[in-house]
């Protein structure tokens, strides 16, 4: 049989695939994205959900901020989703409210304190957890930051209940 005889493997899969009843689906080509500031990101996913926030220091490691992420998404989609915001020069850009705040740092827990009203302190759950350097380099740090992570999990869910 020669190559120009033999059907395509994309038409005999095609054509395997609608004897399975498979419909196939072709992953569009992604649009580029373009590098928003971490405020403005924050600010959007505060709106949207509104069920938490995380305060950073400014200028974590990228190493660091991987895998702080990667132990948000560990505990689910509310925490995966929580807007993370950059504290600048112990300052926050704006005051998001939210019900719940994980907050890397005695600077950063400083700032929200400074900014939120004394109502919404009492009203949220704050849970303070190591710097993200610290969390980064102990497996104390790393046992801390699960701890802070599961404590807020069950505040979250407490308060959706």
């Amino acid at each position: 049989m020669s190559a120009m005889a033999r059907p395509s493997v994309s038409s005999h899969r095609a054509r395997v695939l609608r004897a399975l009843g498979v419909t196939p689906w072709v992953q569009r080509a992604q649009p580029s994205l373009q590098a928003a500031p971490m405020a403005e990101t924050a600010a959007t996913a505060e709106v949207a959900n509104g069920h938490c926030v995380v305060l950073l220091p400014a200028g974590c490691e990228p190493r660091t901020l991987d895998l702080l992420g990667r132990a948000l998404i560990a505990f689910g989609p509310a925490l995966a989703r929580a807007a993370r915001i950059e504290v600048r020069d112990g300052k926050l850009a704006a005051a998001p409210l939210a019900r719940a705040y994980l907050v890397f740092g005695e600077a950063q827990a400083h700032a929200l304190g400074r900014e939120l009203p004394a109502a919404m302190l009492q009203q949220a759950h704050i849970v303070l957890a190591d710097e993200p350097g610290a969390v980064h380099n102990s497996g104390a740090g790393k046992r801390r930051l699960w701890n802070a992570l599961r404590n807020l999990r069950r505040a979250l869910a407490e308060t959706a209940g």
